[in-house]
């Protein structure tokens, strides 16, 4: 039997990981089984179990380094204050983002079947959520960013309803005056908190 250093049982399982989260974002929880799971991160069924208790437990990890992704790429990367919220909403009501499931957030992605998942993988998600929200709150109230933190969940739920909807709508010319709109309705949100 090979013996094979820790790292690379890190590198196996972030693999695992990461390949995951696309698909789950592209075909859903539900229509990702363990098979495709692996397939993607060029490993056999039973190689799950190495790693992982159950599909849960890598959906779990999925969605929280879903999470962790897009915190550390896209919010933590804008710049400070309202400015760095406005490139977050633009960026986030892109065509570009709207497009891309595979790459694209997790919230719009994956949210109504988080709803559903087991307890271990709603708290993972819960636990990425506050991060992000964290990190709007900081913009919109650098001095006092618990007081914005409703108000950020806020922002979150009302961009991750635009953008589900804008990728469900057949009508493109629609769903890009939809994103257009997002964008708007989003800045008027953090203007109305930040003159509140």
């Amino acid at each position: 039997m090979v013996r094979y250093p820790k790292e690379h049982k890190h590198q196996t399982r972030q693999r695992i990981v990461t390949t995951a989260g696309r698909r789950l974002k592209q075909d859903g929880i539900d229509g990702s089984g363990v098979s495709t799971l692996m397939k993607d991160a060029g490993l056999t069924n039973g190689t799950l179990y190495a790693y992982f208790t159950s599909k849960d437990d890598l959906v779990a990890a999925a969605v929280a380094d879903q999470m962790r992704a897009q915190h550390e790429n896209i919010v933590a990367q804008a710049a400070p204050g309202r400015a760095g919220l406005e490139q977050i909403i633009r960026w986030y009501f892109s065509p570009e983002q709207r497009d891309d499931n595979e790459d694209g957030c997790p919230n719009a992605a994956l949210l109504e079947e988080i709803a559903r998942s087991t307890e271990t993988t709603r708290q993972a998600y819960t636990n990425g959520a506050l991060v992000l929200i964290d990190g709007f709150a900081t913009r919109l109230a650098p001095h006092d960013p618990p007081s914005a933190r409703l108000k950020a969940l806020s922002l979150l739920g009302m961009m991750a309803g635009t953008l589900q909807l804008s990728r469900a709508l057949t009508d493109r010319q629609l769903a890009d005056q939809l994103l257009e709109k997002g964008i708007r309705n989003a800045l008027a949100l953090i203007d109305a908190e930040q003159h509140s």
